[in-house]
């Protein structure tokens, strides 16, 4: 008991001087989890460098609503104490260079854009372009470790999401509505476990609005163990990367982070990351043909059933039509 309460509370003290004077970089900075974290690093104090796809409109007007614009919240961002921005891309290694350069640790909070409807189904989008799962969430991580590496930073803290059982039914629309999304997700996972890294992966639940965990408290398993999936909040996973940075034995960790019944969580992550062990399990070493067979599967039943009630329309409609002709006749 003493050993956690230390952890708990005298550590993050100690760890939290220690992170005044880190460097830390950020992507997905105009994200909704991207800009929380920059506030609360800002907040804090600790010197944080963004990477930015577009250069800052100097005639846009600062913003950090929740329907603020990429370019309004950039602004915003640009303007706090302790943030740099950096323009590149988190796809091409030399923006990743500039970005990590002198950093200590790095929170890679970027995901792919949504893609229009329908668009992996029919594979419109080549596993090449940039805006591809695989460029986002595979190559971009590949980057940001070969960056760190290069540039001696050690800790990288990534956010991804449930998608190491490729068959259930979420993770398979996802991937079959989102370029693979989930598969790219758990391969990017992978490298960082294998990178020698002091990794935090972060597996949140289905993240939306500040208000959507009434009635419920904080939950964490760690070694990737699974948690019931439920709602969480940006801000409260943007605490949750920025808090893990204070607990060294977050390190090589698999984080799963949902919202629990009253009574069997935590108000604060303190107690929960302090009892946080590495990673022991035996993870998959890769799982990108499971998911691309669980979503061709899916695509498959899909269009089946959409031909099936397609033929069912067209038949009911041929009876009505056969109705109305003998009332008029």
């Amino acid at each position: 008991m003493k050993s956690v309460a230390f952890t708990a509370y005298v550590a993050p003290i100690f760890f939290s001087c220690v992170c005044l004077a880190m460097k830390v970089a950020v992507t997905g900075t105009t994200g909704r989890l991207g800009r929380q974290a920059i506030e609360i690093l800002s907040s804090k104090g600790i010197q944080t460098r963004c990477l930015l796809r577009h250069p800052i409109d100097a005639s846009v007007s600062p913003s950090i609503d929740g329907d603020a614009s990429p370019s309004e919240v950039a602004s915003f961002l640009s303007s706090l104490p302790h943030v740099t921005m950096v323009e590149g891309d988190a796809t091409d290694i030399g923006s990743c260079r500039e970005l990590v350069e002198g950093c200590d640790a790095v929170l890679a909070l970027h995901g792919p854009v949504r893609p229009p409807p329908l668009q992996s189904l029919f594979r419109l989008l080549p596993e090449t372009d940039p805006k591809h799962s695989r460029s986002v969430n595979y190559l971009a991580v590949k980057n940001l470790i070969d960056a760190a590496g290069e540039c001696g930073c050690k800790r990288i803290i990534r956010v991804t999401g449930k998608g190491e059982e490729p068959t259930q039914v979420f993770t398979v629309l996802i991937n079959m509505l989102g370029n693979m999304a989930k598969a790219w997700n758990y391969e990017g996972e992978q490298l960082l476990r294998a990178s020698g890294m002091d990794y935090t992966i972060i597996r949140p639940g289905v993240m939306g609005r500040d208000d959507i965990s009434t009635g419920r408290v904080l939950g964490l398993a760690d070694n990737g163990l699974d948690l019931p999936v439920t709602a969480v909040s940006h801000s409260q996973i943007a605490n949750l990367c920025v808090e893990c940075l204070d607990y060294p034995n977050t390190s090589r960790s698999t984080l799963t982070a949902m919202n629990v019944p009253l009574g069997t969580g935590e108000d604060s992550y303190a107690p929960l990351l302090a009892k946080v062990e590495s990673d022991t399990r035996s993870f998959p070493t890769t799982l990108l043909n499971e998911h691309k067979r669980a979503a061709r599967i899916g695509a498959a039943m899909l269009a089946a059933l959409v031909a099936i009630m397609s033929t069912g329309l067209a038949a009911a409609l041929k009876a009505i039509g056969g109705l109305v002709m003998g009332v008029l006749s």
